[in-house]
């Protein structure tokens, strides 16, 4: 989900990423007391009338950036042809954005910059001087990977790495767990929302800087045991929360119910660290009941009895010949988030990783085959041609319990897609690139409408970091995903992942 600055228009985006957020749990979204948040960062808003108001107040934040972009658009013809000088050319173009849009003061990345008006004017543009924890996670992992590529040096990354780091140690928590969102100016908290799954994606980050950088293992070590992620846990329905509103006191009403979602990866870490039991795995369900919100009936559903005891309830959808087990959208984003970090290929071919394979099939032909368009991949991503590139949720209908609209490609689902049909993927890239304005100094911008030839002009950090991590573990074989399974968290969690056969 994207962070959230303390303006009425911003409010109105926070509660659609509430409401995305919620269609993953396996129940209708409904607007939570939650979403009834008082302002927040008064110290911003205190600052920035100081400072003679926002428009001045832009462009001291932009003072603070490390960098800016110096080229609003890239040729296509300037790019390689060659497929791995493609990938390792919009890699080092992206990790140039990353480094360049963090705050100097307090290494944090910031959020997005929006580039209105078809130009790179800072007075002109959108600078979403907030962060959000799963941005910090997946940042701190980027760092890790650009080490990995040779883009910087070890010594650099570990100064970046520690910058970000002894921030977010200082910033307000709540039960040890940190709110979803901080202003990356005055580094005051922007949410009363503290999230499961964003929570496992910042310990997600300590657990691979620590087997990247074992001179850093004892103080990442304690911040990741200091997060209990049993704080999450309902211990009747065996299921995580969605999270917990502070300022009301209120639980989230919803819950991960289904496998395949992001969440996965927070439900692998919480069973490594000993936070929740295992028997928690087998309780997401692996198709919804089928009076379950918005289900449809699944093909082959039976109870299987698994090694260790277990009982799941089995089954699947199809689509147009192709097996798979939904998410509950639809998007890219939900289903390949976690291979970032787990090699499920290689760790569940029966299952998991011959699920990615599915869903890559399946978002790859609805695009071309359904709805006749040139590219594919659809994931949550900002709009082309809305005000601000305003953020939505985009997917691939039949893949989907509920299913997302289908229409507009975002990069990242191609990067995410790479683990599973790499030629396919970079075909794709290359395909954006030579029919939209998609790619800038920066790197690829966030979506494009094929239906109108429409581009979002705006880096998103958290899908930045996506596409960056993606191309690293193609470019030197699953090294991210290497470096998390070496954690002892994952090395105890990981191996329920042979567990099963969803399609046998």
């Amino acid at each position: 989900m994207r962070g959230v600055p303390s303006t009425g228009r911003a409010r109105r985006r926070r509660r659609r990423a509430g409401l995305l957020a919620a269609l993953a749990f396996g129940a209708a979204a409904q607007p939570s007391a939650g979403d009834a948040a008082p302002a927040f960062a008064p110290r911003k808003r205190e600052w920035e009338r100081a400072v003679g108001g926002r428009a001045a107040a832009k462009l001291r934040i932009h003072a603070r950036l490390e960098g800016w972009p110096t080229r609003l658009h890239v040729d296509a013809a300037e790019l390689p042809q060659d497929d791995r000088a493609f990938l390792l050319r919009v890699a080092r173009d992206t990790w140039r954005g990353l480094a360049a849009l963090r705050d100097r003061e307090n290494g944090l990345p910031i959020d997005h910059v929006y580039f209105g008006g078809d130009s790179l004017n800072p007075a002109r543009a959108e600078i979403g001087d907030y962060t959000g924890i799963t941005t910090v996670g997946l940042y701190v992992i980027s760092i890790v990977a650009a080490w990995e590529l040779g883009f910087i040096d070890r010594s650099d990354a570990v100064a970046r790495v520690r910058a970000a780091l002894e921030t977010v140690r200082d910033l307000e928590t709540w039960a040890s767990m940190f709110f979803n969102y901080y202003d990356t100016t005055t580094l005051e908290r922007t949410s009363e929302f503290l999230s499961f799954v964003d929570s496992a994606w910042l310990t997600a980050g300590a657990m691979v800087v620590r087997s990247a950088f074992p001179d850093l293992t004892a103080e990442v070590s304690e911040r990741i045991q200091r997060r209990n992620h049993r704080f999450f846990y309902d211990s009747d329905r065996e299921l995580m929360s969605h999270g917990y509103y502070v300022d009301s006191r209120e639980d989230s009403t919803y819950h991960y119910g289904t496998l395949y979602t992001e969440a996965r990866l927070g439900s692998l870490i919480a069973i490594g660290k000993g936070d929740v039991p295992e028997e928690h795995w087998f309780r997401l369900q692996r198709v919804p009941e089928p009076d379950g919100p918005g289900a449809r009936r699944a093909i082959g559903r039976r109870t299987k009895h698994l090694d260790g005891g277990y009982e799941v309830h089995g089954g699947w959808y199809e689509w147009r010949g192709v097996r798979f087990l939904p998410s509950w959208g639809g998007s890219m984003f939900e289903a390949l988030l976690p291979t970032l970090l787990v090699d499920e290929r290689r760790l569940a071919p029966r299952s998991l990783g011959r699920n990615g394979e599915a869903y890559v099939e399946v978002q790859r032909r609805f695009a071309i085959e359904e709805l006749g368009l040139p590219v594919w991949g659809m994931s949550p991503s900002a709009t082309p041609g809305a005000y601000e590139g305003y953020y939505r949720e985009y997917g691939v209908p039949p893949l989907g319990v509920l299913g997302y609209e289908g229409s507009v490609v975002t990069p990242h689902a191609s990067a995410l897609a790479l683990a599973f049909a790499p030629e396919a993927a970079t075909a794709n890239l290359k395909r954006l690139v030579e029919l939209y304005p998609i790619y800038g100094d920066f790197g690829f911008y966030d979506a494009a409408d094929p239906r109108t030839g429409r581009v979002a002009p705006i880096y998103l950090t958290l899908d930045q970091t996506m596409t960056f991590i993606a191309i690293a573990n193609h470019l030197r074989d699953g090294v991210m995903q290497k470096l998390f399974a070496a954690d002892p968290i994952a090395r105890r969690a990981l191996p329920l992942l042979a567990a099963e056969d969803f399609f046998d």
